[in-house]
């Protein structure tokens, strides 16, 4: 969806914001979606199917019009002529964020409001998140729990991206290591993939009982591991021919991202792969990370920066690595290759 608005005319929308979640969810809830998603559709054929009134819904669709939501054809005399086309993918983009497992209702159970109406006073450093409101990074064994289970819904991007690939990421790798890969849900995708290959999370130690859940309920007990420790206090653990830093590095300073990825260059075997992940920064990512950034104003300890694709390209470049590629996804995957000599 493409809005050509003026900054006025984007204001008005953003003040009536409450409103157009209401419209956006109504038409989920209608069926509206569903009978604009195959085509045109009149709009008397539209009030039939859903048994409204047509005036009212004509004014309804003018509301999601000006959201960028449709595309109208009223060229004819007769109000109920007039046709209706969803833009493209506009039901599944509404299911992603308004359905009952969105990214964005799980975001919504974090304690926003602490700053909500107060940003003036966080952004001086007056207001901010507590540890008991967000701790970063997680301080206790529930607060890590918390976060790895919210981090594993929204790791969709990132699972198909790397099913796309899959065949090329994995042909003869034989052992992965994740760093910082949650509950391993993206882990066991992955293995889903490629049957000959292992992986194994690294993250703190209070994760384990995460992962190997995730391993009995995805089949992988014996090719999902796990092995503990801390990535500030000790290098990434050696042996792996594959290694990924999946939604990590964004989290951290330049010159942590830089000490990591340099890590990982040690670690790995000779022409041993390190794949990069996250969301590089695009208009329609920074849309998707509102939340976030919103939320994360009030957490000096987490910088939630995101990058260009050429920051992570150059950066493994100069580290050391070779056959820097960046493979097409939803989600851009940046693979890079440590020389075999």
């Amino acid at each position: 969806m493409t809005l050509d608005l003026s900054p006025r005319g984007l204001m008005h929308l953003l003040v009536n914001g409450p409103k157009a979640v209401d419209v956006v969810q109504t038409a989920l809830d209608t069926g509206l979606l569903d009978a604009l998603e195959p085509g045109p559709a009149r709009l008397d054929d539209l009030a039939v199917r859903l048994r409204v009134r047509p005036l009212r819904l004509y004014k309804f669709l003018d509301c999601l019009e000006s959201l960028g939501c449709v595309e109208r054809d009223g060229s004819g005399d007769d109000l109920g002529d007039t046709t209706y086309q969803a833009v493209p993918g506009l039901r599944d983009a509404v299911l992603a964020v308004f359905g009952p497992d969105s990214i964005e209702r799980d975001r919504d159970r974090y304690p926003w409001r602490v700053l909500h109406g107060r940003l003036a006073e966080s952004l001086r450093g007056e207001v901010g998140m507590s540890d008991d409101d967000f701790a970063w990074p997680p301080r206790t064994d529930e607060q890590t729990a918390e976060f790895e289970r919210s981090m594993a819904v929204g790791v969709g991007p990132v699972v198909e991206a790397v099913h796309r690939h899959a065949g090329r990421l994995w042909a003869d790798r034989r052992r992965l290591l994740d760093v910082g890969g949650g509950d391993g849900t993206l882990a066991a995708h992955v293995l889903d993939d490629a049957p000959d290959l292992h992986a194994d999370v690294y993250n703190l130690p209070s994760v384990a009982p995460l992962v190997a859940a995730t391993g009995q309920r995805r089949g992988h007990q014996r090719r999902l591991g796990f092995v503990g420790g801390d990535f500030f206090a000790e290098p990434l653990p050696g042996g792996y021919d594959a290694m990924s830093f999946v939604r990590v590095l964004h989290d951290w300073p330049d010159d942590v991202a830089r000490r990591l990825v340099e890590q990982a260059y040690a670690a790995l075997e000779p022409g041993g792969l390190l794949l990069i992940c996250e969301e590089f920064r695009t208009p329609d990512r920074l849309a998707a990370q509102f939340f976030w950034s919103y939320f994360l104003i009030g957490v000096d300890s987490c910088v939630s920066r995101l990058r260009e694709v050429g920051f992570y390209t150059d950066l493994l470049t100069r580290v050391g690595f070779e056959r820097v590629e960046v493979l097409p996804a939803g989600w851009e995957l940046i693979c890079a290759y440590k020389p075999t000599g």
